[in-house]
């Protein structure tokens, strides 16, 4: 059960299921005890759906001069590495769109690193807007986020 929360953990917070957090996800082992994982039902066998939640919370523990601006101005923040892909696909978004933004590298910077720290960080990016914050980056969720943080 542990290594089922891990794995929805790291697919959740790259975003990987994001195309799916709208739709149903089944979980089933095979007749060889491998547990899988799908959107739609397997052929034979039983399956249980899997209730996705959204990973979106509304009270970071920064408390920082970028953070209150973050919130004051509903300035984007992101918490990233230069090896995640997640990340760079939410650095282009942000590019092609105009959306301002400031960015920590949680790897090479100090600020990044202890930022993510108190954020308790499992994973990158970690975005925040206004008092929103988003683990892994979804366009659709992302603008949904920006666009009620400027309200």
């Amino acid at each position: 059960m542990a290594l089922y929360r891990l794995w929805i953990t790291i697919v959740i917070s790259t975003g990987m299921l994001a195309p799916a957090a709208h739709g149903e996800i089944y979980k089933w082992v095979d007749e060889h005890g491998k547990v899988h994982f799908g959107d739609q039902k397997p052929d034979r066998g039983p399956a249980e759906q899997v209730e996705v939640q959204v990973n979106t919370i509304t009270t970071p523990s920064i408390l920082d001069s970028d953070f209150l601006e973050a919130r004051e101005r509903k300035r984007v923040v992101m918490y990233s590495a230069v090896w995640c892909g997640v990340c760079k696909k939410a650095r282009r978004y942000f590019q092609q769109k105009g959306i301002a933004f400031k960015e920590y590298d949680i790897e090479t910077s100090r600020k990044g690193r202890q930022d993510f720290a108190k954020l308790n960080g499992r994973g990158v990016p970690i975005i925040l807007v206004g008092k929103k914050r988003m683990s892994g980056f979804s366009a659709d969720r992302f603008q949904h986020m920006y666009d009620e943080a400027r309200r």
